[in-house]
C-alpha cells in the first residue's frame, strides 16, 4: 500500500452571513488545521481567549465552510485495486466532494473516513473540496425536534453532534465549537489486500509469554495468495518469530525471559517492537502493520473484601494504587495540540508521581502518540469513550454511527501497554437518575442498551481482554446504587460544590476516586495574557468570563475566609487561592494513602487547562505548574509521611463557640507504594512560630511494601493550638524522602513571626533562608517560566535549595503565608 499524505496549505472560504470577513477567494488554511486557526493566522479575528473576545468569535459558526486542496495524483489508479481518500479527523458536519463528484457525507469527529475514489481520481491535477455545516445551527435544530438536556454550561443541544462536547461550552472552558480537519488526510493506493486489523493478545506463564496474533484482512481482489510474515524485537534487539513449520495462519510467538511492563514507580517499561508485513505471491509488500506493545497482565480486580468490592488497577497481579489526574483537551483549537506540547505535558505529571491518567469522556479520543508517551512513562489510562453528562437519544443511524466509532477507536488504541480500563461514559449513570436532569422513560432504557448492551458486545468482539466499565461513577451498572461508597469508584465533590470543609474527606473511605478536585486561579503572569490592568480583579466581568463554574470565584472566596486572612492585593489573591487549592486536595490524598487497601485510587480532577482560565488544573493552559502540582509530587511520593492532625479545623471551626477545650494532636503514617518494604526513621518536633522545640521524637520503622504504618499518637492538649505547629520527615539511609508540617488552627489564626525570607541563585540550584518557621514558601520570578524540583514548601528556620527545571534566576522573588496580610 502507497500513501499519498494531503496535508499542507489549503483554501478556506465562508458561506454565510459572514462571508465577507474574507476575500472572496479564501484564505490560506494549513492541514490540519481549522476555522479558527486560519482566522487567527490571518488576523481576520481577535484571539478569542484574550478578555471576552470569545463573544465575538462565536456567531462565526452559524456559517458553513469549504475547505479545499488542489494536488497532483502521485499514482495511477488504474495501476492499483483500490484508490481510498483517508480523513482521520474531521470535525464534523461535512460533505466531500473530488473533482466535484460527491463522495460521501461525516458527522461524527470521533471516527476516522474512507471513501472509494477509484473512479473519481484522475492524472495530474485534482481538486478535493470538503463541504463543513455549521454544527451551532444543527444542535439548535436537532434539540428543537427531541430535548436531550445536557450540562448547562455547555450549548443546548450539544448532544446531538458526535463532536467534542466541551467544544460548546464547560464550567472550564469557552464556547467555541470550532469546525475543521484536525488530523492526517492522505490517499491509500492499494493493491490486492491490507490488513483489516491486527488483535495481539498475551498469554502469561513462569519464564515465558506467548504473544498471539488475530490478524483480518481486507482483500480489493478475488485472489488471495498472500502471505504475512510477523517479527517481535525485545529492547536489546533480539528477534523473535512464529516456530519453524508453524500453521501461517496461527500467528504464535513465544518470548522466553520477558521483560514485564510496569507503571511508573512499580518497575520499568520495557518496549517490544511488533512488525507484521503482507507479501504478495510473487513477494512484493502489500502493508505493514507496526506497533509498539509491553508485555503485562492489566484488569481491575473487584473482588468482594471485607469492606464490599474491591477496585484497583491489578498490574502482573499486583494491585496498583492509582495516582494522577483527569485529562481534557489541551486547547479548544484542536490543530494547536501536537506531540511536543503532549510530552511535555505528560511528562511534567510523571515527574511529580503521577501513574494514571484519566481521559475524560467529554473531550475527544487523542492521537496514537499521547498513547506511546503514556507507554514509555509509565501512565496507565482510563479511557472513556467520549459522552459524558448528557442524554442520547438511540436510534438505528445513531447506533450505526457509535458502533463504528466504537470500533475505530479500540482498534487503533487496544494494543497500549497503558491501556488500563475501556469506561462508557462520564457521569450518564447517575445523572440519568437525578430528577433535575429530567431524561426521558427511553432516555433511560437508551442508557441501558447503549452502556450495557451495544458497547460490551463491540468489547466483546474487538478486545475482550481490557476491562470495561459501564459509567464513572459506578458501582457496576443496572442503576444499582452508583454511589455506593464500598463498590466502584466515585466522583467525590462535597469538598468545593458542596462547601465542605477539607477534613471532611476523613469521613469516606472510598474504593476509588476517579474525580475529586478544588479551583484556583493561575498565576498573574497567566492571568495578564487575558486581561488589561481594569479587568484585574475577580469579579470583574472578564474575570468572570475566564471562570466557568457559577459562583465559583465567590466560593473560592468563601474558602478563603475560613482560612487566610484577606489579601492585601490581587496577586497575592492568586497566591492564597492556590494555596487552598493544594491542601484541598492533599487533605484526600493523604487520608485515602493512609487506608490503602481499602481505597486503591485517587486521580484528581484535573491535570491541564483547555485554555487560560480559573478551574481545577494543577498546571495552567500555558504549562506553568500551580502550588497543587508540586503539592502533588509530595502527596504522591511513592514513600510519603503524612500527618492526621485534630486541632480547631475540626474540633472548633468558628472561634466564635462558646470557649471549650478541645482535642489537640497528632499521629504520622508511612505510606509505602513501592514493591520493596522500607526501613528508615521518622523524626518529628513541635515547635513556636520562631522554630523553637517544645517537643521532639524519632523512631526506627520498617514499612512492608505496598502497605502503610501508623505511630502513636501525640497528644498537644498542653499547649496553645495557635502557637503550635509540627514538623515531620522520614529519613531513609540519611536521605531525607518525605516531609512537611502541619497547623492545628487556619493559618489566618496562626500567631506567624516574619521569617525574613532571603532567596539566591547558584547555578541551577536555588537557596532560600528563612529565620523563622516559614510556611507554603513560593519562589517566582519576572516572567513566570520558573520551575523547580520543589516549591510552595513548608521549612523552619535555615536554608533550603532547589534544582531549576526551567527558566531563568535573573529576577527571584520569595514569599510565604506571613505575607498574605
Amino acid at each position: 500500500m502507497e500513501k499519498q499524505i494531503l496535508n499542507g496549505n489549503w483554501n478556506l472560504k465562508i458561506k454565510g452571513k459572514d462571508s465577507g470577513l474574507i476575500p472572496e477567494k479564501g484564505i490560506p488554511v494549513q492541514i490540519p488545521g481549522s476555522v479558527y486557526s486560519a482566522l487567527l493566522a490571518g488576523s481576520y479575528i481577535p484571539d478569542p481567549y484574550y478578555r471576552d473576545n470569545e463573544l465575538q468569535v462565536l456567531p462565526l459558526m452559524d456559517n458553513d465552510f469549504t475547505f479545499s486542496d488542489t494536488f497532483m495524483a502521485e499514482k495511477k489508479a488504474g495501476e492499483y485495486d483500490s484508490v481510498l481518500l483517508r480523513f482521520e479527523g474531521i470535525d464534523t458536519l461535512a460533505d466531500i466532494f473530488l473533482n466535484d463528484i460527491f463522495l460521501g457525507s461525516t458527522c461524527n469527529m470521533h471516527r476516522t473516513y474512507e471513501f472509494d475514489v477509484a473512479e473519481s481520481l484522475r492524472e495530474g491535477e485534482n481538486t478535493l473540496r470538503v463541504e463543513l455545516h455549521s454544527p451551532t445551527r444543527y444542535i439548535k435544530e436537532e434539540n428543537e425536534k427531541v430535548y436531550t438536556g445536557g450540562s448547562g454550561d455547555a450549548m443546548e443541544g450539544f448532544p446531538h453532534l458526535r463532536k467534542a462536547h466541551c467544544m460548546f461550552g464547560w464550567d472550564w472552558g469557552p464556547r467555541l465549537p470550532d469546525a475543521g480537519i484536525f488530523r492526517e488526510v492522505s490517499l491509500l493506493y492499494i493493491a490486492k489486500s491490507r490488513f483489516d486489523s491486527v488483535y495481539i493478545t498475551q498469554e502469561h506463564e513462569e519464564g515465558r509469554v506467548t504473544l498471539d496474533f488475530d490478524v483480518a484482512l481486507e482483500l480489493f481482489t478475488e485472489e488471495d495468495n498472500t502471505r504475512i510474515e510477523v517479527i517481535v524485537t525485545d529492547p536489546e534487539g533480539r528477534t523473535y518469530v512464529p516456530a519453524e513449520g508453524a500453521d501461517p495462519e496461527d500467528y504464535h510467538i513465544v518470548i522466553t525471559d520477558p521483560k514485564l511492563w510496569w507503571p511508573r514507580g512499580y518497575g520499568e517499561q520495557p518496549l517490544y517492537q511488533v512488525k507484521l508485513t503482507l507479501f504478495s505471491g510473487d513477494g512484493a509488500v502489500l502493508d505493514t502493520y507496526e506497533r509498539r506493545i509491553g508485555l503485562r497482565t492489566l484488569t481491575v480486580n473487584t473482588d468482594k473484601d471485607e469492606w464490599g468490592e474491591c477496585f484497583a488497577h491489578e498490574v502482573n497481579g499486583v494491585k496498583i494504587f492509582a495516582m494522577g489526574a483527569d485529562y481534557i483537551p489541551e486547547d479548544n483549537l484542536f490543530s494547536r495540540i501536537n506531540k511536543e506540547r503532549t510530552r511535555k505535558l505528560l511528562s511534567d505529571a510523571a515527574a511529580v508521581n503521577h501513574n494514571s491518567i484519566r481521559v475524560w469522556g467529554g473531550g475527544y479520543y487523542p492521537d496514537d502518540y499521547f498513547f506511546d508517551i503514556c507507554d514509555e512513562l509509565g501512565l496507565l489510562v482510563w479511557q472513556d469513550f467520549m459522552f459524558a453528562c448528557a442524554s442520547y437519544e438511540l436510534d438505528d443511524d445513531f447506533e450505526r454511527n457509535i458502533t463504528a466509532e466504537i470500533r475505530d477507536n479500540v482498534r487503533r488504541l487496544r494494543h497500549h501497554a497503558c491501556l488500563a480500563l475501556w469506561c462508557g461514559n462520564n457521569e450518564m449513570e447517575t445523572q440519568t437518575l437525578d430528577k433535575a436532569w429530567k431524561p426521558s422513560i427511553k432516555q433511560k432504557y437508551d442508557y441501558i442498551k447503549i452502556f450495557e448492551y451495544i458497547i460490551p458486545h463491540i468489547l466483546q468482539e474487538e478486545d475482550p481482554v481490557t476491562f470495561y466499565w459501564p459509567s464513572s461513577p459506578s458501582s457496576g451498572g443496572n442503576y444499582d446504587d452508583p454511589w455506593d461508597e464500598n463498590r466502584g469508584d466515585t466522583h467525590y465533590w462535597a469538598v468545593w460544590h458542596g462547601n465542605k470543609p477539607f477534613t471532611d474527606y476523613r469521613n469516606y473511605h472510598f474504593r476509588y476516586l476517579s474525580e475529586f478536585g478544588f479551583q484556583s486561579f493561575p498565576c498573574m503572569q497567566t492571568v495578564e495574557t487575558f486581561t488589561e490592568p481594569q479587568d484585574r480583579n475577580i469579579f470583574s466581568r472578564v474575570m468572570e468570563m475566564h471562570q466557568r463554574n457559577t459562583s465559583a470565584n465567590g466560593k473560592i472566596m468563601n474558602y478563603l475566609s475560613a482560612t487566610y486572612l484577606y489579601p492585601k492585593n490581587f496577586d497575592q489573591l492568586l497566591y492564597a487561592s492556590q494555596l487552598l487549592q493544594a491542601d484541598a486536595i492533599r487533605y484526600g490524598v493523604e487520608h485515602f494513602r493512609r487506608n490503602r487497601g481499602r481505597c486503591m485510587g485517587a486521580v484528581v480532577w484535573q491535570l491541564n487547562d483547555i485554555w487560560p482560565v480559573a478551574s481545577w488544573a494543577s498546571i495552567d493552559y500555558y504549562g506553568r505548574w500551580k502550588a497543587l502540582h508540586y503539592a502533588e509530587k509530595r502527596m504522591y511520593a511513592p514513600v510519603m509521611i503524612s500527618c492526621e492532625e485534630t486541632g480547631e479545623l475540626s474540633e472548633r471551626p468558628f472561634c466564635v463557640s462558646e470557649p471549650h477545650p478541645i482535642l489537640v494532636k497528632a499521629r504520622l503514617h508511612v505510606a509505602n507504594e513501592t514493591m520493596q518494604e522500607v526501613k528508615g526513621i521518622v523524626k518529628w518536633k513541635v515547635c513556636l512560630p520562631d522554630s523553637s522545640v517544645l517537643l521532639e521524637g524519632g523512631q526506627e520503622l520498617t514499612v512492608p511494601a505496598l502497605d502503610g504504618v501508623w505511630l502513636d499518637q501525640i497528644d498537644l492538649e498542653d499547649f496553645e493550638e495557635r502557637k503550635i505547629h509540627i514538623s515531620y520527615a522520614f529519613i531513609v539511609n540519611g536521605e531525607v524522602v518525605s516531609e512537611n508540617s502541619c497547623l492545628f488552627t487556619a493559618p489566618k489564626h496562626y500567631f506567624f513571626e516574619d521569617p525574613r525570607l532571603s532567596v539566591r541563585a547558584e547555578g541551577n540550584k536555588v537557596t532560600v533562608r528563612a529565620e523563622k518557621y516559614a510556611k507554603n514558601v513560593m519562589i517566582g520570578n519576572a516572567d513566570g517560566s520558573l520551575k523547580l524540583s520543589d516549591n510552595f514548601f513548608d521549612m523552619e528556620a535555615g536554608e533550603k535549595t532547589v534544582e531549576v527545571l526551567e527558566g531563568n534566576t535573573d529576577t527571584l522573588s520569595v514569599r510565604s503565608v506571613y505575607n498574605i496580610a
